[in-house]
């Protein structure tokens, strides 16, 4: 016997479905940036509103004049490159009007982990070095931890010399702070 399992969602009559899916009924959550990774999204924005979108907007247009719409593979393929394109505008637009600039501050701060830190840590004989960000800069290969990460969760508010423990698949895992900057 097949079992269907269905989420329904109530959806407040003042979002439209395409609100509600892009999470513009959580206007609350913050979204915390470095200074470069806004200007990233920045750029991209304007890229794809200024260079990209224009293009395929005139890719659409010329497959339109081609004829019979229903049996062309070109305007097919422009509409959903359009599509994608749409989709992530309203994605940027978002993410960029709910960001929470991280304040790079040269003050001292104690040595307390904070978004924005850089830190080194101590780990079985290693140093590592990582920098807390936000979840949408994160990037393991670049060392760039998320804040909501086990190990971002466990950093933040620390001081150079305490110990942390961060469970994973393999088990506890202590790493010991030794700078902030």
């Amino acid at each position: 016997m097949l079992k269907v399992n269905r989420i329904y969602y109530i959806i407040p009559s003042s979002y439209t479905v395409r609100d509600f899916i892009l999470n513009r009924h959580m206007d609350t959550k913050k979204i915390y940036l470095t200074k470069d990774g806004l200007g990233e999204l920045k750029q991209e924005y304007e890229e794809l509103v200024n260079v990209k979108r224009p293009d395929v907007l005139e890719r659409v247009s010329q497959a339109r004049s081609m004829g019979d719409l229903s049996e062309n593979a070109e305007y097919v393929a422009a509409r959903e490159e359009l599509s994608f394109i749409d989709g992530r505008v309203d994605e940027l637009e978002e993410l960029i009007k709910q960001a929470v600039l991280i304040q790079e501050s040269h003050a001292k701060t104690n040595h307390v982990v904070k978004l924005g830190s850089t830190v080194t840590v101590h780990l079985k004989g290693k140093k590592e070095v990582f920098t807390v960000v936000g979840e949408w800069e994160a990037d393991p290969k670049e060392k760039k931890i998320s804040h909501e990460s086990p190990l971002g969760k466990a950093l933040l508010g620390k001081r150079i010399g305490e110990k942390v423990e961060v469970e994973a698949p393999a088990g506890t895992i202590t790493y010991t702070i030794v700078s902030v900057n």
